[in-house]
């Protein structure tokens, strides 16, 4: 992932930061507590394909 890029993107909902997860290629937004995958190198911001955080997940 492109260092660059990451530190420009927001999470589309409310604009924070998001951390980036190499292990599981995913950009995880803790205040919504979403996790965004990254495909093919390509970062996919969309809320309906994000992943929600079960809340055992540490992030």
């Amino acid at each position: 992932m492109d260092s660059k890029l990451l530190d420009i993107l927001v999470c589309p909902l409310c604009k924070g930061p998001l951390i980036y997860v190499k292990s599981r290629q995913e950009l995880i937004c803790k205040a919504d507590r979403l996790a965004y995958p990254i495909k093919d190198g390509i970062p996919v911001m969309l809320e309906d394909d994000a992943r929600k955080l079960a809340p055992e997940e540490e992030v």
